[in-house]
C-alpha cells in the first residue's frame, strides 16, 4: 500500500465555488488496490488517513477508484469521526457498501464546526454523491426585485444570482405566486416593470398605464418625488407593514371623496381592493402572527420522504413547496431533515425563525452556521404549543397529503410502464426511456434533441440538444439527422467517463425509414439489444391513430382510449416541444448573427465600437486598414488582425 499526499491548492477537487470563505488545510490520501469493491481495501484506505488526521473540525470526502465522490461528511473532530468507519461490524449495510468502494479520501479542515456544516452542504450540492441525502429539485427560487439604481425604480420577477443594486424580496415558492403578487402590486403602487431601453424610448404611455397598472414615469405623468413615495410604500408593504399601507391609501381615498374628487377616490378604491386581495390570498390562517419564518415538516411512507416548507415573509404567506429527497433509505426522518436544510439554504436566505415539526440532533449547530452566514440571529426550534404549533401541524398535514398524491401517481406510472413492457416485449418496466426528434426549416438551423423519462416522470437534467453542423449531412435529410444524432449519443455511451446509462426503451419520431436508419446505426456501434420503437403519425396526422413500428418489423396500433397510447403521445409531444423550442432559439440567434462574431478578439465592447463608427458590419468588412486604426477602442494590432480576417493575404 502506498500513501500519497497532495497540496491543497493543486487539488482541483478540493476547492468548490465560494470556498475561499473558509480557512482550510487540504490533503488527499490514496491507497493502491483493486478497483472492484472490497471491504478490506476500503478500510485500509481509511486507516491510512487516520495516521495523520487531526482532531479538528472539517469535512471529508470518500472517493472511489474512478475518482467519483461517494460521500461528503463533516465532523467536529475529524479523527474521531473517520475512525468510526473502521468499525465495520457496527455500521449499517449501506455504509459498508460505501467503504468497500472507497479508495481515497480528501480532508479539508475548518476553523469551526459551523463552517464545516456550511462547507459540507456546498460540496454536496456540487458533487451530488450517491450516499448523501440529496435535493431532487434544483430549480432556482423566484424573487421580486426592486431596483435602486434608477431615478424611477423598476419592479420585476428575478431568478438566479441575487446581484445588482436593489432589494430582493422572497423566496416565493413558485413563479405563479410571484406573478400574482406582482400583478396586484402594480395595481396598488403603479410601479413600472419595463426594461430601461423600453422606458427610454417611449413617447406616450404604454398599455399598462391605460389599464391603471403603471404611473407612466417614462413620459412625465408622475414626478420623481411622488414616484419615490410609491416606492417607499411598496417597500413598506413587502417588508410586512401591510396595515400602515392600507391605512394610508384609505385615508387618501376619504380625503379625495370629501373634496368631491371622485375620480381620484375611485382609483384609490381600486388600489385598496388590490391590496386587500393580496392580504387575503396570502394571509396566515392562524391566531398568531409571524413576520419572517420558514415552517418545515417531514413525512415518510414506504421508503419515500416528503419535506414541506411554507415561506412566510413580512407576515405574508409566499407559497409552499414539497421536496422528495433522494438517498433516504435506512435513514431516520430527523437525520434526513438535518442534511436537507443546509443544502436548501445554500440557495436561498433563511428566515429569522425556522419552525420544525421535530427536534433535530444538531439544531443549535445549524442555527449557529446559518446565523454566521446570513449576518444576523437565526432561530431553529420546534414549537410545543400555541399558534405556531398549529402552523407546523398544517405543514405536516400537507407533507402527508403530498406523499399520498405521489404514491397514487407512482402507482399509475408503474402500471403504464408495465403495460409498455408487455406491449413492446421488454424484459421489465423501463427505468429509462429516451425519445428523439429533430427540427429544421428546409435544412437550415438543423437541430436534434433527446428527452428522457422514467418512473419518476421526465428527467429534465438528462435532456440533450444536438446541433447538426456536419457538412456531410444533406440539408433536410431527416434520416441522416437521426443517424448523426444517435451516433453521437451512443459513441458517448462507449466512453468510460460518461454518466449516461443505456435506455430500456428508445422512441423515435418516425416510421419504418427512421427505424431502419437508427437500427443500422446502433448495430454498427455494437448496441444491438436496445429496444427501439418508431412512433408514426396516423392518417392525416391525426393524434390517436398512431402506428408503432418495432425493430423486428412488427407494427401495431392502440385503441384511441388506451392509457398507454396517451402516455406515449405525451412522451412524443414533450420531445417535440423541447426540440421546437431549441430550434426557435437557434434560429433567432442566427437571425441576429454578425460577421464580426467570428473575428477572434472582437467582444461585445469592440463590436459596439466598430458598429457605432462604421454603421454596419458590411462597412467594417470593406474598411481599409487606416480606417480601422482610426476607430475608437481599436488598437493597431487589433485593426491589423481584423483587416487580415476579412482580407486574408494571398
Amino acid at each position: 500500500m502506498a500513501l500519497r499526499q497532495v497540496g491543497g491548492k493543486d487539488d482541483a477537487m478540493a476547492k468548490p465555488p465560494a470556498f475561499d470563505r473558509f480557512s482550510e488545510d487540504t490533503a488527499t490520501f490514496a491507497v493502491k488496490g483493486s478497483d472492484a469493491p472490497d471491504l478490506e481495501t476500503g478500510v485500509a484506505a481509511i486507516r491510512n488517513v487516520l495516521r495523520t488526521l487531526p482532531a479538528r473540525p472539517g469535512v471529508y470526502r470518500m472517493i472511489d477508484a474512478a475518482g467519483a465522490v461517494l460521500y461528503v461528511g463533516k465532523a467536529k473532530a475529524l479523527k474521531n469521526r473517520v475512525a468510526n468507519y473502521t468499525q465495520v461490524a457496527r455500521l449499517p449495510r449501506r455504509l459498508q457498501r460505501m467503504i468497500s468502494q472507497t479508495r481515497e479520501m480528501v480532508i479539508v479542515t475548518t476553523n469551526t464546526e459551523s463552517e464545516a456544516l456550511l462547507l459540507e452542504a456546498q460540496l454536496i450540492k456540487r458533487w451530488r454523491p450517491p450516499y448523501n441525502v440529496l435535493l431532487r429539485d434544483d430549480k432556482s427560487f423566484p424573487f421580486i426585485f426592486l431596483r435602486e439604481d434608477h431615478a424611477f425604480p423598476r419592479i420585476s420577477k428575478h431568478r438566479g444570482a441575487r446581484q445588482g443594486k436593489g432589494v430582493f424580496y422572497g423566496p416565493f415558492a413558485s413563479a405563479g405566486a410571484v406573478n400574482n403578487t406582482l400583478n396586484a402590486l402594480q395595481k396598488v403602487f403603479l410601479l413600472r416593470s419595463c426594461t430601461d431601453s423600453f422606458y427610454a424610448n417611449r413617447s406616450r404611455p404604454c398599455l399598462l398605464h391605460q389599464i391603471k397598472r403603471c404611473s407612466a414615469p417614462c413620459v412625465g405623468r408622475i414626478s420623481e418625488a411622488d414616484y419615490a413615495e410609491l416606492v417607499a410604500d411598496a417597500k413598506a408593504f413587502l417588508g410586512g407593514k401591510t396595515v400602515e399601507a392600507q391605512a394610508k391609501i384609505a385615508s387618501a381615498m376619504q380625503a379625495a371623496a370629501q373634496t368631491r374628487d371622485f375620480e381620484i377616490a375611485a382609483v384609490l378604491r381600486d388600489r385598496l381592493r388590490a391590496l386587500t386581495f393580496i392580504q387575503g390570498s396570502q394571509a396566515i390562517h392562524a391566531e398568531g402572527r409571524l413576520a419572517d419564518a420558514d415552517i418545515v415538516a417531514i413525512a415518510a411512507q414506504d421508503g419515500v420522504m416528503c419535506i414541506q416548507i411554507f415561506f412566510i415573509r413580512g407576515g405574508q404567506n409566499w407559497g409552499h413547496r414539497a421536496w422528495f429527497p433522494a438517498h433516504v433509505q435506512d435513514l431516520e426522518e430527523a437525520e434526513v431533515l438535518q442534511s436537507f436544510l443546509p443544502q436548501l439554504y445554500e440557495d436561498i436566505p433563511p428566515a429569522r425563525d425556522i419552525l420544525l415539526d421535530r427536534v433535530l440532533p444538531e439544531a443549535d449547530l445549524l442555527a449557529e452556521a446559518l446565523s454566521t452566514r446570513i449576518g444576523h440571529r437565526i432561530s431553529v426550534k420546534m414549537p410545543q404549543r400555541g399558534p405556531n404549533r398549529k402552523l407546523v401541524e398544517q405543514a405536516s398535514r400537507n407533507a402527508r397529503e403530498a406523499l399520498e398524491r405521489r404514491a397514487a401517481e407512482s402507482t399509475t406510472q408503474g402500471r403504464l410502464l408495465a403495460e409498455l413492457a408487455e406491449l413492446f416485449d421488454l424484459d421489465g418496466p423501463p427505468r429509462r426511456i429516451e425519445i428523439y426528434d429533430n427540427s429544421h426549416i428546409q435544412g437550415r438551423s438543423a437541430l436534434g434533441a433527446m428527452v428522457v423519462a422514467g418512473p419518476e416522470g421526465f428527467q429534465k437534467s438528462q435532456y440533450r440538444k444536438y446541433n447538426m453542423t456536419d457538412e456531410a449531412l444533406t440539408p433536410g435529410d431527416d434520416f441522416g439527422m437521426m443517424r448523426a444524432m444517435l451516433r453521437r449519443r451512443f459513441v458517448r455511451q462507449q466512453t468510460a467517463d460518461t454518466e449516461e446509462t443505456l435506455p430500456d426503451l428508445l422512441l423515435i419520431d418516425g416510421g419504418k425509414g427512421q427505424v431502419s436508419a437508427v437500427l443500422e446505426t446502433l448495430q454498427s456501434l455494437g448496441f444491438e439489444d436496445v429496444p427501439l420503437v418508431g412512433v408514426a403519425k396516423g392518417p392525416d396526422r391525426n393524434a390517436g391513430r398512431e402506428t408503432f413500428h418495432l425493430a423486428s418489423g412488427r407494427e401495431l396500433t392502440l385503441p384511441p382510449n388506451s392509457p398507454a397510447l396517451f402516455y406515449l403521445q405525451r412522451l412524443r409531444d414533450e420531445a417535440h416541444r423541447f426540440v421546437i423550442g431549441a430550434h426557435r432559439a437557434k434560429r433567432a440567434k442566427a437571425m441576429v448573427a454578425s460577421p464580426l462574431d467570428d473575428v477572434p478578439g472582437i467582444g461585445p465592447a469592440r463590436k459596439k465600437a466598430l458598429l457605432l463608427h462604421f454603421g454596419t458590419a458590411r462597412a467594417v468588412r470593406g474598411a481599409s486598414l487606416e480606417d480601422l486604426e482610426r476607430t475608437p477602442g481599436i488598437n493597431t494590432a487589433m485593426a491589423r488582425a481584423l483587416h487580415e480576417h476579412f482580407h486574408p493575404p494571398t
